[in-house]
């Protein structure tokens, strides 16, 4: 048989066998396409995009959050700009055009713990006003009794005379309950207010703007200290406004009477500012005396440090958007990169870019378009949410997901919460390595063998990274030759304005026969 026709029919008796295995292979794949799609739709969300699970691998996510990382040689930089600008503040000849303004206090002695005596301290900054009666009891021991009296709208919008009114009727009836009204003894007062003023003594500070939904008439560039004396004298109270301070010089101040060394204040709350002993030798712009001790407290105000745009090398577009939209554009520069006010807007801001980049909550983006929800409002993501978010261990993500749920988001998956989390870290660490640098500049200052940071504020007490992070950042800035600690200040705007006024003149003061008493240790 010829070979050609040998093939032939080799060939027909080939083709149906591997028609057959083409169709069964063929019905194979339809059927494991088939499982397949099946077994993706029936996987939970968070099992679907593997390599999200570890945010920090992904580059398109690191692309936006680069933008936030500091490098060390940057926080050398910053820390040489922020030494620049409080020199500034301190110059005579420059201080009128600083942005870190480095106001004198008129601060001088710091308590050493053996201080004796009852002091009233007065704490106004917001719809709250604190009424307290402090009795140091030396070896730094203190008991105190407090009462909270609430300001009126009407009050805050009135009339500035019928304000401090108020204020010494709250005063009048306070110490009318704790038996020290009319006793023989005028008590020293010291006045924690927390409004922006031009301080020109101890007891003399004028008001330059009302903030915090207060708009009283009458106050602006005023004697806040003498409006409310004259109040005081016109209800026939025992007592004398000894020194206005402000929370960071309290919480020096507090944290000093326990521990002596002592030299800095710091608050990281919903603002941040600092405070710390300067000598006066450096001070060119202190009116006072000179005598002994030769030392001030310096409340720099460097929350304004930035302002001149000396820090635009480290400004990202979603601090430009916090400012821009925020209700002083262009001040406190420093601050919107660290403080709680704006910590959770810069987390929501990288939100949304991620969310229209299509790099998280991924095919659900339509889902997410009510912009009735929070994640769509600006100050809808609050910074409490970033401490939340930053609590959460391992793979499960409850409280993530609780505030994901919180701004709208229903059912995000574990990279969604994985994601959310990177970005929370991110931020947040930003703004610890830049309180270091802050600090860091204030400890090298100072050059003392030995410095503790007294610290308040609801940042740095309620984030449970804040602290360490900040902590390890200051271990690679300070100077090796400084050892430092941080502590955490009690009740600055009470203790600590207690400490400023009972130090005022230098004398211990006449506790009364009784009173009812509330143990602090």
């Amino acid at each position: 048989m010829p070979f050609n026709v040998i093939q032939i029919l080799e060939d027909d008796l080939i083709s149906p066998i591997i028609k057959k295995v083409a169709y069964g292979l063929a019905t194979t794949c339809i059927l494991g396409g088939a499982v397949y799609a099946g077994y993706r739709v029936a996987t939970p969300a968070q099992q679907q995009t593997r390599h999200y699970r570890q945010p920090e691998l992904n580059d398109q996510i690191e692309t936006v959050l680069d933008s936030l990382k500091i490098t060390d040689d940057q926080l050398i930089q910053i820390m040489h700009l922020l030494e620049d600008e409080m020199n500034a503040g301190l110059s005579s000849s420059t201080h009128d055009q600083a942005v870190v303004k480095m106001f004198p206090t008129y601060v001088k002695n710091i308590p050493t713990g053996t201080e004796v005596g009852q002091i009233l301290a007065l704490d106004l900054g917001g719809t709250n006003f604190r009424v307290l009666l402090v009795d140091l009891r030396g070896n730094s021991r203190i008991e105190l009794t407090s009462k909270i009296f609430l300001i009126p709208q009407s009050i805050m919008m009135g009339d500035g005379k019928q304000l401090f009114r108020h204020l010494s009727e709250c005063l009048h009836e306070f110490m009318l309950k704790e038996l020290i009204l009319n006793t023989g003894v005028c008590y020293p007062i010291g006045f924690t207010f927390s409004f922006p003023c031009s301080q020109e003594g101890l007891a003399s500070a004028r008001l330059t703007s009302w903030t915090k939904g207060f708009s009283c008439s009458g106050v602006v560039n005023e004697d806040v200290v003498k409006l409310f004396q004259n109040a005081i004298d016109e209800k026939g109270i025992n007592a004398k406004c000894v020194a206005l301070i402000n929370d960071t010089v309290g919480t020096l101040m507090a944290c000093a009477y326990k521990d002596p060394a002592t030299a800095i204040g710091l608050i990281l709350g919903t603002g941040t500012n600092a405070c710390y002993i300067e000598q006066l030798d450096k001070v060119g712009t202190w009116k006072g005396d000179y005598d002994e001790p030769k030392q001030v407290i310096i409340n720099t105000e460097w929350g304004a440090f930035g302002d001149n745009h000396r820090l635009d090398f480290i400004r990202t577009r979603y601090d430009e958007e916090v400012d821009l939209s925020s209700t002083n554009p262009g001040r406190q520069t420093f601050e919107k990169m660290i403080s709680g006010l704006y910590m959770g807007e810069i987390v929501r801001l990288i939100i949304l870019d991620l969310l229209q980049h299509e790099l998280l909550f991924l095919g659900h983006r339509d889902t997410y378009g009510d912009y009735k929800t929070p994640l769509y409002n600006r100050g809808g993501f609050y910074t409490k949410f970033v401490s939340t978010v930053e609590t959460d261990e391992g793979i499960k993500f409850s409280n993530t997901r609780r505030v994901l749920e919180d701004i709208g988001i229903q059912n995000p998956t574990f990279d969604d919460c994985a994601i959310v989390q990177h970005i929370c870290r991110q931020v947040s660490k930003r703004a610890a390595k830049l309180a270091a640098a802050g600090l860091s500049v204030l400890i090298n200052r100072i050059g003392r063998p030995n410095i503790t940071v007294g610290v308040d504020g609801s940042l740095y007490r309620y984030h449970p990274r804040f602290k360490t992070n900040m902590e390890r950042c200051m271990d690679m800035l300070v100077n090796k030759s400084i050892q430092f600690k941080i502590a955490l200040s009690d009740d600055g705007s009470g203790k600590g304005a207690a400490m400023v006024a009972c130090l005022a003149e230098g004398t211990s003061w006449k506790k009364p026969a009784t009173h009812h008493e509330e143990t602090v240790n």
